[in-house]
């Protein structure tokens, strides 16, 4: 092994199904790093609840520290009815929330793919989903989320959108960059017939696709995306969304595969990068190994993208084929059967399957 290319990454498994489907990630990581050469090295650390079991506080200074130190961090999910009671800067989400300004991480990474091998399980027809491979490049921190004023009045409340030119320029360039490793198109989505806010978005990413004249550009508004999204998923290649309009989209996308647990994410752009499966905690199969392991797996494949390790990246999406083409089936995936595969079990599938998928053996494009 060539020593030289190791890795440290930051585990934070979380709460819930958090470790059990974090832990399956590592298993992948550790085979396709012997098999590509370089090493993983992952240290745990706490958030959310947790955390705030253990130290009173859902972000510790601890997993601060580390965490900012670290290549990658690898993050589980947090919360649970058990903190249900918890406020402000107590609750174990605020955990998250803090992790994301301390990473000063704004381009969220959401790529949605339909295997062929799940077509069936998609509640739209297969001939509708089959091939869907698109990514949304959503903005993170800023948008309706973060503008002010807002509040309640005496007779009302208020929520304002606010975006300035540097935040729509810096997460277009990502968009478009995005795009140069893909089929180079970019959408952006707007609702610029209403918004002057929209209005904005959409003349500032004109401007910046001026630098990618290699990538095609098309403005879409955010209502009739909502439509194309479900009517023909394969037409996006790279989807560009403010926070709120990126939130809804990428939610709604996620349906195309037929659940949660296959949607992975990134958010970069900051000092470190963090990678997370887009499903919550889900308290209620917590401990029973019935977690879907695949959105975290798939987390650590762009977490690889993001170190250059393309190769491994893809053996760990082919791995993930593989097990799924073999019959393994995770509860979400397999509600008929009498006994899904477990959490482990299919992890364990995709790590042989990655492990065996080298250059040597791949297939020709």
């Amino acid at each position: 092994m060539d020593d030289t290319r190791s890795y440290d990454i930051a585990w934070l498994p979380g709460d819930g199904v958090g470790p059990e489907v974090t832990r399956e990630a590592l298993r992948v990581l550790e085979a396709v790093g012997s098999a590509h050469g370089f090493s993983v090295t992952a240290t745990e650390y706490r958030i959310g609840g947790a955390a705030l079991d253990e130290t009173g506080a859902p972000f510790p200074a601890s997993t601060r520290d580390a965490c900012l130190e670290s290549d990658a961090v690898l993050l589980g999910a947090v919360g649970g009815l058990q903190w249900a009671d918890t406020t402000g800067d107590r609750r174990p989400e605020s955990g998250l929330l803090a992790l994301r300004e301390a990473l000063g991480v704004y381009a969220n990474l959401r790529p949605v793919r339909v295997p062929e091998a799940l077509t069936d399980a998609s509640p739209l027809r297969p001939g509708r989903v089959g091939g869907t491979d698109l990514l949304f490049v959503r903005e993170l921190t800023g948008g309706i989320y973060f503008g002010t004023p807002e509040g309640r009045t005496d007779d009302g409340a208020r929520s304002t959108m606010e975006y300035s030119n540097d935040e729509i320029e810096r997460i277009a360039h990502v968009a478009f960059q995005r795009a140069r490793r893909r089929d180079r198109e970019v959408t952006s989505v707007d609702k610029a017939n209403v918004l002057e806010v929209s209005g904005l978005w959409r003349e500032v990413v004109t401007k910046v696709h001026d630098e990618y004249p290699d990538v095609t550009l098309r403005h879409l508004y955010v209502d009739n995306a909502a439509m194309q999204v479900v009517r023909d998923p394969r037409q996006f290649d790279v989807v560009l969304t403010s926070n709120l309009f990126g939130d809804i989209l990428s939610d709604l996308a996620a349906a195309l595969p037929g659940s949660l647990g296959l949607l992975p994410s990134a958010s970069v752009g900051g000092t470190v990068g963090l990678f997370e499966p887009v499903h919550g905690s889900a308290p209620d199969i917590a401990g029973q190994g019935a977690a879907n392991p695949t959105a975290a797996i798939l987390s650590a494949a762009l977490l690889l993208d993001e170190f250059g390790e393309t190769a491994a990246a893809d053996a760990i999406r082919h791995g993930i084929d593989a097990a799924l083409e073999t019959g393994h089936r995770t509860a979400d995936l397999a509600p008929d059967r009498e006994e899904p595969a477990s959490t482990a079990v299919f992890g364990r599938a995709v790590a042989r399957h990655a492990a065996d998928y080298t250059p040597q053996n791949a297939p020709t494009p």
